[in-house]
C-alpha cells in the first residue's frame, strides 16, 4: 500500500508569515519519512501557493525572520478534488497527486481563521486541527471571551473597539476604558497572534498610542484590564476514538529577556522565556486547571490541538485568557513542550496529529 500524502502548509498573507515558517520546519524534520509521503507547500505573503524550494529557510538567521521562497513551482488545490495542481504561465497544467492531509502550520488572518479550513473543506481534504467555525471563533478574541464566558470559564474584564467607534468618537472610547477597566491595560489586535501588535497603556495618551498600534494589525481591537497573576497554560489533545479530550501537565511561562509581558521577542527569540513543567501549583489547583482547559476546547468543539492560556491569582483565582486552535509549533514551542513533560515527544505528536485527520471524516461532524 502507498504511503498517506501529507502536505505540510506554511506561510500565509499576515504579521505571522516567519512564526508559521519555524514551526513546519520542526514538523518536516519531525515527521517519519518511512511512514508518510511529505509534500511541503508555501504560501507567499501575496497569497502564492508554491512547491517549497530545496533550500527553503525555515529558521531565524542572524536575526533575519525567514519568509516562502517562491522560485518553486506554482501549486493550486481545486475545489472537490483533493489533488494538488502545478502549473506555470503558459503550460498545461500538471497533477501532482491527491493528498490525504494537509498540516496547516499556520497562524493568524486568512490561515488559523478558518478561511484556509474553509478552502480545505471546499476541495475536501481532510487537515489537522480545529474546522471552519472554532477556528474562526478561536481566532477573534471578542468572540472567543463570549464563548467561554457563556460556557462558565471566568474571564477578565474589556472593551472590544471597533472600527467605526474607533474613527468616529475615540474620546468616548478613551473615556470608557477608563472608568470600566482602570489602569494599566492591555491593548491587543483583535484577531493577531504571537504577541504581535500588543501594548501595555496606563493612561489616556498611551492607550490612544496602542490602540494605533494595534490597529496596524488589525480595524478590531480588544482593551483588557491588567489582571495580576502567574502565566499559566496547559495544552489539549483529541484523542483517537471515543475517548475525551486530555490535557497536558501544566506549565508556567516567566519573562527573562526584560520585557514587561509575554511578546514577540520572548516567545521567539533565544534566552527570552521560561517554562516550568509541571508549574507549581497546588494539586488541585492544577486539576482544575486541566479540566478548565478541556471545557474551553469543547465549547469552542475544537479538534487536533489547542493550547489555553490562564492566570493564577496571588489570591488564588483562576481567570482564562485565551484558547489558541493552531498553536506556535516549533519542537521548542510551549505546547510542544508541555505534551514533552507529559510523556509525548514531539514527533509522536506530529505523528498523532496526522493519524487524528486521517480518521476523521471530512464534511460535517
Amino acid at each position: 500500500m502507498s504511503k498517506p500524502r501529507v502536505a505540510v502548509v506554511f506561510g500565509g498573507r499576515n504579521s505571522e508569515h516567519a512564526v508559521s515558517l519555524m514551526g513546519a520546519g520542526s514538523v518536516l524534520e519531525a515527521i517519519d519519512k518511512d511512514k508518510y509521503e511529505v509534500v511541503p507547500i508555501g504560501i507567499a505573503q501575496d497569497g502564492r501557493w508554491v512547491l517549497a524550494a530545496a533550500d527553503q529557510r525555515f529558521a531565524i538567521e542572524e536575526g533575519e525572520l525567514p519568509s516562502v521562497d517562491t522560485s518553486g513551482a506554482a501549486l493550486a488545490l481545486p475545489p472537490g478534488q483533493g489533488s494538488i495542481v502545478a502549473y506555470d504561465p503558459g503550460s498545461i497544467p500538471v497533477e501532482l497527486g491527491a493528498v490525504d492531509v494537509v498540516f496547516p502550520v499556520m497562524h493568524g488572518p486568512f490561515a488559523e481563521d478558518g478561511t484556509i479550513q474553509g478552502l480545505l473543506e471546499m476541495a475536501g481534504v481532510r487537515y489537522v486541527g480545529s474546522g471552519v467555525l472554532a477556528s474562526a471563533v478561536g481566532m477573534d478574541k471578542a468572540y472567543m471571551k463570549t464563548v467561554m464566558a457563556a460556557a462558565g470559564l471566568p474571564i477578565g474584564r474589556y472593551l472590544v473597539v471597533r472600527d467605526r467607534d474607533w474613527r468616529l468618537d475615540r474620546e468616548r472610547v478613551l473615556k470608557e476604558a477608563e472608568e470600566q477597566l482602570g489602569w494599566p491595560v492591555f491593548v491587543k489586535p483583535a484577531r493577531a497572534g504571537s504577541s504581535q501588535g500588543i501594548s501595555k497603556a496606563y493612561d489616556r495618551a498611551t492607550l490612544a498610542e496602542a490602540v494605533e498600534e494595534a490597529r496596524r494589525h488589525d480595524p478590531k481591537v480588544l482593551i483588557e484590564a491588567a489582571v495580576t497573576g502567574r502565566e499559566v497554560e496547559c495544552a489539549v489533545l483529541e484523542s483517537l476514538g471515543d475517548e475525551p479530550p486530555r490535557a497536558s501537565r501544566p506549565g508556567e511561562v516567566k519573562v527573562e529577556g526584560g520585557q514587561e509581558f509575554f511578546d514577540f521577542e520572548a516567545k521567539y527569540y533565544p534566552d527570552q522565556m521560561s517554562l516550568t513543567v509541571p508549574a507549581d501549583l497546588p494539586g488541585e489547583v492544577a486539576e482544575e486547571l486541566r479540566a478548565m482547559a478541556v471545557r474551553a476546547f469543547e465549547a469552542l468543539e475544537c479538534e487536533g490541538l489547542s493550547r489555553v492560556d490562564f492566570f493564577y491569582t496571588p489570591e488564588g483565582r483562576i481567570v482564562f485568557n485565551e484558547i489558541n486552535t493552531m498553536p506556535g509549533f516549533t519542537s521548542l514551542s510551549v505546547a510542544p513542550q508541555l505534551w514533552a513533560a507529559s510523556g509525548m515527544s514531539y514527533p509522536e505528536l506530529v505523528d498523532h496529529l496526522v493519524q487524528l485527520a486521517l480518521h476523521r471524516p471530512a464534511g460535517l461532524r
